[in-house]
């Protein structure tokens, strides 16, 4: 039992401040293990997140091992005529593909002007613009500039781009006009400046195919530098004609970029075993990162170690007890069924080790077979998927557990409310009584010397 000891002052009287003092600290130890108790919960908690977050990386990584299985890789022999990319819809196949005609969007330019902020005709005009078969009309400001005359056709927004290029010379600004977008759909059909609007507008805009030069020189009106044109190129010998050069709908699950007019280059569609065997790295990296702490945390402590602060936790172990179980238990459908068959064994420690060539002869034997061993519903991915999820989900093993131990805080706060308001009480008790118990020696001290001084003094 804790005591104290009486405080004196250098009369004879109490030191009631530190009196109460030492009083108090022994009446707040109940608060004092309430308040550790506290600090041990959060403890648990923020431990809990850390594990928390391991498991969802976990499943992201089993997630990523799955998704690897569903893909293929797409290889051009000439990546400068063409790149490409496969999705999981892909085929496994070969493909000789022969670019004669790159898509193009349509340019034109205009005559170089002197300046591109001097005003250009003295009247409102409307600009017609037809872009494929579509007309779009663009008002144009009497004394516009050059750069007003942009402003309008991009603010018209019609799949038109109008910039100023400085070319030099005598009348180096010249407005130039490109399709947003290849393909003859896309094309600057026409540009027509209707009736009543300015003549210089209509000398600088007015643009016909049949009727325009080909090439524009400095002095002559706007006219085409770059004819639009479809994408034109075979697969396997069949032609296919589209308005761009990225194609999606030729090669089910193939998307292709075609960059150069060449000879033909091949595609080849094919398993990617690469991007499964770095998926299974990252599982295996997960997995044993998740598990080491699993074990660190929930280790018990020696007469050298502190026991953390998870020693013996129960949720941690059903969570260790599940992913053992799992492990244990083989996949079905398949001649495959353990995860040593494919390179991923189990040291001594627990931990998980790959063996990448052991994982590319089976995929390279029975691709099929490595995908039901991880992908079915019976195969370990599918598996650990649906046990972190059981984890890291609300109301799953993890929230249930920090759940409890906030409930357990919360309980313990208000007890500590409660028996912080019985402290002010007790200490504001204890100075009254000691602070009274000090005056009354004082008054004591103060009888006993006049009595001293009347027996002195009778004495005589």
């Amino acid at each position: 039992m804790a005591t104290t000891t009486p405080a004196s002052s250098n009369g004879g009287t109490l030191d009631v401040q530190s009196l109460v003092s030492q009083l108090m600290a022994i009446e707040r130890q109940p608060i004092d293990k309430l308040n550790t108790k506290v600090t041990s919960y959060q403890s648990k908690i923020s431990s809990f997140g850390t594990l928390k977050g391991l498991a969802s990386g976990f499943q992201t990584a089993v997630q990523g091992l799955k998704t690897s299985l569903s893909g293929f890789s797409a290889t051009a022999s000439d990546t400068s005529v063409f790149s490409a990319s496969a999705a999981s819809t892909a085929a496994a196949g070969s493909y000789s593909i022969n670019v004669t005609t790159l898509a193009k969007a349509s340019k034109l330019a205009a005559a170089g002007q002197l300046s591109d902020t001097a005003p250009i005709g003295a009247g409102v005009s409307t600009v017609r613009i037809t872009v494929g078969t579509t007309d779009t009309d663009i008002a144009i400001a009497a004394g516009a500039t050059l750069q007003d005359i942009r402003t309008a056709i991009n603010a018209a927004n019609i799949g038109v781009t109008a910039t100023i290029i400085n070319a030099g010379g005598g009348t180096p600004y010249r407005l130039a006009l490109s399709s947003n977008s290849t393909g003859l759909s896309n094309a600057i059909n026409k540009i027509t400046v209707l009736t009543g609007g300015d003549a210089d507008i209509n000398n600088l805009l007015a643009y016909n195919p049949t009727e325009n030069a080909p090439a524009p020189a400095p002095a002559v009106p706007l006219a085409q530098t770059v004819a639009a044109a479809n994408a034109d190129f075979t697969i396997n010998g069949i032609q296919i004609i589209k308005s761009s050069n990225t194609i999606t709908d030729a090669i089910d699950g193939v998307t292709l970029t075609l960059s150069k007019e060449a000879t033909p280059a091949t595609l080849t569609v094919a398993r990617d075993t690469s991007a499964t065997r770095t998926a299974a790295a990252g599982f295996v990296d997960a997995y044993n990162a998740l598990t080491s702490q699993l074990k660190s945390r929930s280790a018990y402590g020696n007469a050298t170690t502190a026991a953390p602060v998870l020693a013996g936790d129960g949720t941690v172990r059903i969570m260790l007890d599940q992913l053992r179980g799992i492990f244990l238990t083989g996949a079905s459908g398949g001649t495959l069924t353990t995860l040593s068959q494919v390179g991923c064994s189990t040291q001594a420690d627990g931990t998980l080790k790959l063996d990448s060539s052991k994982l590319t002869t089976a995929m390279s034997n029975d691709f099929a077979d490595v995908t039901n061993l991880f992908s079915s519903a019976t195969g370990f991915a599918t598996r650990l998927d649906t046990w972190a999820t059981s984890v890291v989900q609300t109301g799953g093993l993890i929230d249930a557990r920090t759940t409890s131990l906030n409930t357990s805080i919360t309980e313990y706060n208000a007890r500590i409310s409660k028996l912080e308001v019985r402290m002010t009480f007790l200490q504001k008790q204890y100075t009254t009584t000691y602070s009274r118990l000090n005056s009354l020696l004082a008054s004591m001290d103060n009888t006993s010397a006049y009595l001293t001084q009347q027996f002195s003094t009778s004495s005589k």
